[in-house]
């Protein structure tokens, strides 16, 4: 990948560029299951004209998309939460759009699914620099059940829990979480990532991990 687009893309999760906003449908991707205070919301990165990172001939918005479809029906299996989604399909969001979405429905947690790109390895995720309790908290619990279930189907390396000023973490009302899970521009990750397998396993981690945060 060239430095422009991973200039760009890191941008985009920054919210310096916005792409265009389509609006959400009353209801659109909500399942409700009963627990008022388990409302998770689950927003894979990128979608319609922004593919996100490609490598090795994967789109992340594509790979995001699956994982987080995955997740919410895992977690819906589970029962106990409630799961609303940004995009169910292949649309277009700014990160407005998600975020207000998320802060309008009245979220107890966000999780933001990426894929890496850049010329590393691994599984690494992300909460806001400044933020306290429960979001650390949550953090340090999502992280390791992530990296579990990957370590469950194929060994990745640990790249840590860390901090970043993304938009989705900033402007959120709620705690968020945002992971990037392997590098698309990675001959080994790439091929972990088109393993339907491991994104079946990397979507149990995100759900198992969110049910231990609730309790679940």
């Amino acid at each position: 990948m060239s430095p422009m687009n991973i200039s760009r893309r890191g941008a985009l999760l920054a919210g310096a560029i916005g792409a265009v906003s389509v609006p959400l449908m009353a209801g659109q991707a909500f399942a409700d299951v009963g627990n008022k205070n388990a409302m998770v919301y689950i927003d894979p990165g990128h979608g319609g004209s922004d593919t996100g990172a490609t490598g090795h001939g994967l789109v992340e918005k594509d790979l995001c998309l699956d994982i987080a479809l995955q997740t919410r029906d895992m977690l819906v299996a589970k029962g106990g939460v409630d799961v609303r989604m940004s995009r169910t399909d292949d649309a277009t969001l700014s990160l407005d759009a998600r975020t207000n979405d998320a802060n309008s429905w009245g979220a107890a947690l966000f999780v933001s699914i990426h894929i890496n790109a850049g010329g590393g390895t691994g599984f690494e995720s992300y909460r806001y620099p400044s933020a306290g309790e429960p979001t650390v908290g949550y953090h340090n619990t999502l992280h390791p059940a992530i990296l579990g279930a990957m370590n469950s189907h194929a060994g990745v390396v640990d790249r840590g829990p860390k901090t970043a000023n993304f938009h989705v973490l900033r402007e959120s009302a709620m705690p968020a979480i945002l992971t990037e899970n392997l590098f698309i521009d990675q001959a080994d990750d790439a091929g972990k990532l088109a393993d339907p397998g491991f994104i079946t396993a990397t979507a149990r981690g995100h759900a198992d991990g969110i049910a231990q945060i609730f309790g679940l």
